[in-house]
């Protein structure tokens, strides 16, 4: 990873920025225009002060929406581009601190610390995650530096990369693709859609994240996310980066 962190297009949408204390009094502005109900704005307590706005990036299509709709600035998009977490729960940025994720445990990182073997499974997905996962095999990002590859067959592999809301069509090939993986493994969900359904939840031929289906221990959160943002969670699960 760049020692001077990455320079990033202006347009690059990242963690959201949430400041309540500029919420206009009884506004819902932001909650009523976000197309994935990823805001939640809930009122002051009894005794006053600002509401609480929290944003889950489970869900969030940063399609910048809520911006474009906040009258006062109390939610914008910054640049930081780490947002991957090992908890779903996690994923819900408020004004306080956000909790990235944490590294795998210690025999888990003897196993794959220095060389994870992926599976990609596409399960319904609209190839946005799938080109930026393939992304981190170019000369840009070189994932393979850090001993991270994709491979074609998940019985050589120590884990799944899964992108799209998982389709009902999809589900039995990723139950088995998950199976014919050896243990011990892990599962990468990447992607708004791969989290929670992102555009598709609720829809009768989606169910709504893989989540729903095996177990997931790294969430990486866009719509879809830039490579350094997996790369970023990834490393953090083997424990190559800690701060």
């Amino acid at each position: 990873m760049p020692a001077a962190g990455p320079v990033l297009p202006a347009s690059f949408r990242g963690r959201p920025v949430l400041d309540p204390a500029r919420c206009e009094e009884g506004c819902r502005a932001c909650a009523e225009r976000c197309p994935t109900s990823a805001i939640r704005v809930e009122p002051p307590a009894e005794n006053g002060g600002a509401p609480r706005l929290a944003l889950d990036l489970g869900r969030c299509l940063f399609c910048n929406e809520c911006v474009e709709a906040c009258p006062s600035g109390a939610v914008r998009f910054g640049k930081d581009y780490r947002m991957a977490a090992r908890a779903r729960e996690d994923l819900v940025a408020d004004e306080g601190a956000y909790r990235l994720a944490g590294a795998l445990d210690a025999e888990a990182r003897r196993l794959f610390g220095r060389s994870l073997r992926l599976r990609q499974v596409s399960a319904g997905g609209s190839a946005g995650c799938e080109q930026e996962a393939n992304a981190l095999g170019n000369v840009v990002f070189d994932m393979g530096r850090f001993g991270i590859q994709f491979v074609a067959s998940p019985r050589h592999a120590d884990g799944l990369l899964i992108t799209g809301p998982v389709t009902r069509n999809m589900k039995l090939a990723l139950e088995k693709t998950y199976e014919a993986v050896p243990g011990p493994k892990i599962v990468v969900a990447v992607g708004a859609a791969a989290i929670s359904g992102g555009p598709f939840a609720g829809d009768p031929e989606v169910i709504d994240g893989a989540g729903s289906v095996v177990p997931v221990d790294l969430f990486v959160p866009g719509h879809p996310p830039h490579p350094l943002t997996i790369l970023d969670g990834l490393l953090r699960l083997l424990g190559r980066i800690r701060e």
